[in-house]
């Protein structure tokens, strides 16, 4: 299992400190920059890496450490720095750990994971087996087939790191799909999950009774022909082509716990006056009683919430599509993506969103017009769906079944609203028609659904007026 190891410090780690950290393996160890110099890498004789090294992170938003890492950082802000051990070179992961464990005692800190005894001296790896091109030549990636990237991750949530971040983009650049092996105990961000929505791209648990299965969908699977993939049941025919589902991943006791997931797109005016963002500080606003607490172009965000930021950042790569992910504070649990790119109609932005919370919690349904309403008057507002579904309240996905959402309600907006052919948006089969928002002249509408996690009928009447608005 691959090694990654987290250096969490007070200080910013200077040259001098970054340099006693690469020689834990020597004074005869190479080093090699990669990604732009963005990566440091300790080679064998024949320069190989053994560890690949990030460059510090500042991290400036509270909770990310504990959210991603279940560790205690120092107040912010604090330095993150990661390395990520070669898979299957036991000494490469010693030698990552003696790193990070040098940087912390030299620039005040910590380590994660926490491993008592951890030496600060030197690492001796002398004689060791490390991979050839061209797996070694992608920090993320342990395995690379003609089909697919294999990635594997050992930590207690597989988050959307610069690192990470890359190996997908590399992947779908080589027209490949990109699978994540972890252990049981592991969960993923909503942004790695969102990430795998593509076929072959996977979440590949390792499991005791069924070897293998999907994370996400609880198919058992095996490696062949160069990927995992699903195994047939044994009374699987060529009509009913079935596959056996894993019993972890239906063991599962109910929690209380649920989640309140938002997802619009807001199409803007391209000029000099747009600021990205600011459509979801008003969501998060209505529905969590606050901005967001950070935001960044990786996991963790380490940069404090501002719009204006983030448009700068949007408008640098213009023409090319961002991705950004935007977090909330401990007290609520808030975590989005935002999509970001431009199109003949103007500046598209997407936006999927969720809160979480507990059995003793109620979500704030009551708000959800009010919003709407803000989106649709001020935001550009093309069209939102709300759901409420049973799942964590520290939005972490986990490797079983949590069941999906249930539409709570849908929104049209103004322009789209005003493009349908007759009276098709406000006369629909819905027993509820739908409430107008913003001026009478040109309303946007927002369409109320069943929104109990335990009826799925929320769905069926989704389904049917998606069919009505698009006539058919």
């Amino acid at each position: 299992m691959t090694k990654d190891v987290v250096a969490l410090t007070e200080r910013m780690p200077d040259p001098w400190t970054v340099l006693a950290g690469l020689l834990s393996g020597g004074p005869d160890k190479l080093v090699n920059a990669a990604a732009e110099r963005a990566v440091v890498q300790l080679c064998d004789e024949q320069g190989r890496p053994l560890v690949s090294i990030e460059a510090p992170l500042l991290v400036q938003v509270e909770g990310e450490a504990e959210r991603l890492l279940g560790a205690t950082a120092p107040p912010v802000p604090f330095w993150w720095t990661e390395a990520r051990a070669t898979t299957g070179v036991e000494d490469a992961a010693r030698l990552a750990g003696t790193f990070a464990a040098r940087l912390a005692a030299l620039a005040g800190g910590s380590a994660w994971p926490r491993e008592p005894g951890r030496s600060l001296g030197v690492v001796r790896t002398e004689g060791v087996a490390v991979a050839p091109e061209p797996a070694a030549a992608q920090p993320a990636v342990d395995v690379l087939t003609d089909r697919v990237a294999v990635v594997i991750q050992d930590r207690p949530v597989v988050a959307m790191t610069a690192w990470l971040s890359d190996a997908f983009r590399a992947a779908a650049e080589a027209e490949l799909g990109l699978q994540i092996v972890t252990p049981p105990g592991t969960t993923l961000s909503p942004a790695v999950r969102d990430g795998l929505s593509g076929w072959p791209s996977r979440w590949v648990v390792q499991d005791e009774r069924d070897g293998y299965y999907d994370g996400l969908t609880g198919a058992v699977l095996r490696w062949q022909s160069g990927l995992f993939a699903p195994v047939e049941a044994l009374d699987a025919t060529p009509e009913d082509p079935r596959t056996p589902v894993a019993a972890a991943f239906r063991d599962v006791a109910a929690t209380g716990e649920r989640q309140l997931a938002v997802t619009f797109r807001a199409v803007h005016p391209a000029d000099e006056r747009l600021v990205l963002g600011d459509a979801l500080e008003a969501v998060w606003r209505e529905l969590a009683g606050g901005p967001p607490a950070g935001w960044g172009t990786a996991e963790p965000a380490n940069l404090p919430w501002s719009p204006a930021r983030l448009t700068d950042v949007a408008y640098a790569r213009a023409p090319e599509p961002s991705w950004f992910v935007v977090v909330g504070g401990p007290q609520r649990p808030g975590v989005a993506t935002v999509r970001v790119r431009r199109t003949k109609a103007g500046v598209e932005e997407e936006v999927t969103l969720a809160f979480g919370y507990g059995a003793d919690e109620e979500p704030p349904l009551d708000a959800l017009t009010r919003t709407a309403e803000v989106l649709a008057t001020r935001h550009h507002l093309q069209s939102m769906l709300v759901q409420l579904r049973r799942a964590r309240r520290d939005l972490a996905v986990p490797p079983w079944f949590e069941g999906p959402g249930v539409p709570v309600a849908f929104v049209l907006g103004a322009e789209e609203v005003r493009a349908m052919p007759g009276d098709r948006a406000r006369n629909t089969p819905l027993a509820q028609r739908p409430l107008p928002l913003g001026p009478k002249s040109r309303p946007a509408l927002y369409y109320p659904l069943p929104g109990d996690p335990s009826d799925l009928a929320g769905w069926a009447d989704f389904e049917l007026l998606m069919r009505h608005l698009k006539g058919a």
